[in-house]
């Protein structure tokens, strides 16, 4: 049997939930997930001639932004004293794609999962809203967590389609 949702109460409503007696720990969080796109699209990215400017530099800023923000989006998230957040954008041409990974940390009595989440999705948005004009039918996909530690729970690492885990880094 699958253990109880912990942001319902016992009468099933929503809450928050409370982590005052956990203890504080270094807990990191890594993300990933890519925005698929015409080759012309990624080859304007890569040249930086977008029209709206630098993608890749306001794509890791906005991603950065979207870690700090999460609380705000997220009704039922901590806010929390986010120690690091590192944003790698990759293009990846062979499959006509840009890949954002993050890797987000704190030091405190909850994890960063949602945070890496978030900033890969806004780092992914952003790409979007700045090469729309040229490219609507870009996709976004693949947004998972790789791998979080610290807490409780300890490390967990995400088991690609073959059981193998990803490579560390």
């Amino acid at each position: 049997m699958a253990p109880p949702l912990t942001h319902f109460d016992a009468q099933g409503q929503a809450h928050m939930v409370d982590v005052s007696a956990k203890a504080e720990t270094h807990r990191v969080a890594r993300a990933t997930g890519v925005i698929r796109m015409q080759p012309a699209t990624l080859r304007l990215v890569a040249d930086g001639r977008a029209a709206k400017g630098d993608v890749l530099g306001i794509a890791r800023i906005a991603a950065i932004q979207g870690a700090k923000r999460t609380a705000d989006l997220v009704p039922l998230c901590h806010p929390l004293p986010i120690t690091r957040v590192a944003v790698e954008l990759a293009l990846e041409p062979e499959a006509a794609q840009l890949r954002c990974t993050a890797q987000v940390e704190t030091f405190g009595r909850t994890g960063v999962e949602m945070e890496a989440l978030t900033a890969v999705q806004v780092g992914l948005l952003t790409v979007y809203d700045m090469c729309k004009a040229v490219d609507r039918g870009m996709v976004m996909d693949g947004i998972r967590l790789l791998r979080k530690s610290g807490g409780k729970s300890g490390e967990w690492v995400a088991q690609d389609a073959e059981g193998a885990a990803p490579a560390p880094g």
